[in-house]
């Protein structure tokens, strides 16, 4: 079926093509196929084309979807709260992975201030060339704020990503006739193509009953997620080994837990492409120019970072932690009689939280090491589930 999208400009159909002819000469490289894994890892992040390392705009009304630190600063100003209480057990710094227009460390640098809480270093690590320029512009009054291209290998304090684990490259596994198998991409006349081959069976392993589920059933494993979990953990402990220090991160993405993740009934997938704030399921169409996303299995997240020596502090909705959190009593700052200002707020608050938006489909799972989080937010926990 033929996608009726928006037609996106010249120097982007030349940049998509340019990309779309790498990514053919690298199927070529490999035997004539590549795993799914490897064409997302080039649509996304090819440098100069893919779709993060290009220059197009991503976020807001003039890129392809919106995050919840686009959508209102109660978002950020929430998690400053929560910051606040971590950053006393441990070092007066943040790490962002992925932090879109900056919106979301402004937000957070700006509340925390008003608390008197001092932040020594707020470091970036981005992948974007476009938006780190705009992180740059939005952050040019917070002297603290520094990027970085990759991982540091110690730190101690508090580790935010909000939708980073989504747009991280999975592997796709469908089950046949003849067993499990890898869905990767090939070539034909016409582009590229799906084309499966033998599966390892190391890719099943995040899967709970591979068996029990039936023919036909496609779905995404995350290796290369487990991995950064795992890069995480190391980063945090040895961080408290060098300092003294514990620390935390704050991990907000959509997706589920295993047991609902590889659901019989969920039997193509979670895979999902975004386009001009048009969502749909083709990875082939404009390479470069559209975001890719799977959601996120969170059993396998939280069980890479638990055996790296981290501890699940909570894995909760995202509507049941910013409540916690006291999102409530931000927005009851401005008066229910000042309409003006009030109403688009409680309208804001209502996307983070309402079960039929965000509230529910978006989940938070907190980890760190020698650090606890207040008592208040035990009663919405769900990591019984994970």
């Amino acid at each position: 079926m033929q996608l009726q999208l928006p037609e996106p400009g010249l120097d982007a159909q030349m940049a998509s093509r340019s990309l779309q002819s790498l990514i053919a000469n690298d199927i070529r490289h490999h035997s004539g196929w590549i795993p799914f894994s490897r064409f997302m890892e080039l649509a996304l992040y090819a440098p100069g084309l893919g779709y993060y390392s290009g220059g197009a705009a991503k976020l807001g009304k003039d890129g392809d979807f919106t995050t919840a630190p686009e959508i209102t600063p109660l978002f950020g100003q929430t998690l400053a709260g929560v910051i606040a209480d971590l950053i006393g057990k441990t070092t007066p710094q943040i790490m962002e992975f992925g932090a879109g227009t900056g919106k979301l460390a402004r937000d957070i640098l700006m509340e925390l201030s008003k608390m008197g809480v001092p932040v020594h270093r707020y470091s970036i690590v981005e992948l974007s060339g476009e938006l780190r320029a705009r992180q740059q512009e939005t952050l040019r009054g917070f002297p603290q704020v520094t990027w970085l291209d990759s991982f540091p290998t110690v730190f101690s304090g508090i580790v935010i990503g909000n939708e980073v684990l989504d747009a991280m490259p999975v592997h796709l596994v469908t089950k046949t006739a003849q067993g499990w198998r890898e869905r990767g991409i090939g070539l034909s006349p016409k582009g590229f193509v799906y084309r499966d081959h033998p599966c390892d069976a190391t890719l099943l392993a995040q899967i709970p009953n591979p068996d029990a589920l039936p023919e036909g059933y496609l779905t995404e494993v995350h290796p290369i997620a487990v991995g950064f979990m795992r890069t995480l953990a190391q980063m945090l402990t040895a961080g408290f080994d060098f300092t003294g220090y514990g620390g935390a991160a704050l991990l907000i993405d959509y997706g589920f837990p295993a047991r609902e993740y590889y659901l019989p009934q969920r039997s193509e997938g979670t895979l999902m492409c975004h386009y001009r704030h048009h969502a749909h399921a083709d990875p082939f169409y404009l390479p470069g120019l559209q975001d890719i996303t799977a959601h996120v299995d969170f059993t396998a997240m939280a069980q890479a970072a638990v055996e790296a020596g981290l501890d699940v502090l909570t894995y909760t909705s995202q509507a049941s932690f910013l409540i916690d959190a006291g999102i409530g009593e931000l927005l009851s700052r401005v008066s229910p009689s000042d309409q003006l200002r009030y109403l688009p707020r409680a309208n804001e608050v209502q996307k983070l939280t309402s079960p039929a938006e965000m509230g529910e489909l978006f989940k938070v799972l907190a980890i760190g090491t020698k650090v606890e989080l207040p008592e208040r937010f035990a009663r919405g926990d769900r990591s019984h589930r994970l």
